[in-house]
């Protein structure tokens, strides 16, 4: 690519080095998180209701099985579909990162590795919450026509285990933002020499 048009656009990057104020990628990273956890909650809720129905009962809080499934499922389909937004937003925040090349992180990753793991953790974790998308399709559609509950314990252990490696991935990207200062304003305004306090 032309170096001219590379500096046109290093010109309009901000504090931040992005051509935006606030970074895209880590608010949608919250929401898929979010909208997936609550998803696999609500169904082991949902599987465990016959053992809690008392609780609610007690509280005189009218609830229904089929009420957490969908729950469920809505979730789970929404954090597949905004998942795509997340992954895209990150390659794009990640092309235009300037870490420092002589930090390491506390696993032991120079930047530049951190970023590869980061962007290649977000494209699996992209699969399986796609892939756990039409596997809850499928259990809602097909499956739980013929079973008292809308959702498989193993669908349930499957979505443990997904979390677990998003505990994983979200650590990568926490020490891209914290240890190296990938798209960190006050980060970047310290390694350019600005004084903070004078500034805000």
């Amino acid at each position: 690519m032309n170096s001219e048009l590379i500096d046109q656009l290093n010109n309009q990057l901000g504090a931040n080095g992005l051509p935006y104020t606030i970074p895209i990628h880590p608010n949608l990273v919250h929401l898929t998180l979010g909208l997936f956890i609550i998803g696999i909650t609500f169904d082991i809720i949902g599987v465990l209701f016959p053992f809690q129905k008392w609780v609610f009962k007690s509280l005189a809080i009218p609830v229904e099985r089929a009420s957490f499934f969908d729950v469920g499922w809505y979730n789970m389909l929404a954090s597949s579909v905004i998942t795509f937004f997340t992954v895209g937003a990150g390659f794009y925040e990640m092309m235009l990162a300037k870490p420092p090349a002589d930090v390491k992180s506390a696993w032991g990753l120079q930047a530049m590795e951190t970023m590869l793991w980061h962007g290649v953790g977000g494209v699996l974790l992209l699969t399986l919450i796609v892939g756990m998308t039409v596997w809850r399709g499928w259990q809602r559609f097909v499956w739980s026509k013929e079973a008292d509950r809308q959702v498989q314990l193993s669908y349930l252990l499957m979505g443990m285990v997904i979390m677990f490696i998003m505990f994983l991935h979200g650590t990568l990207g926490a020490q891209l933002a914290t240890e190296f200062g990938v798209h960190n304003t006050a980060d970047n305004l310290l390694r350019s020499g600005k004084k903070l306090n004078e500034m805000f």
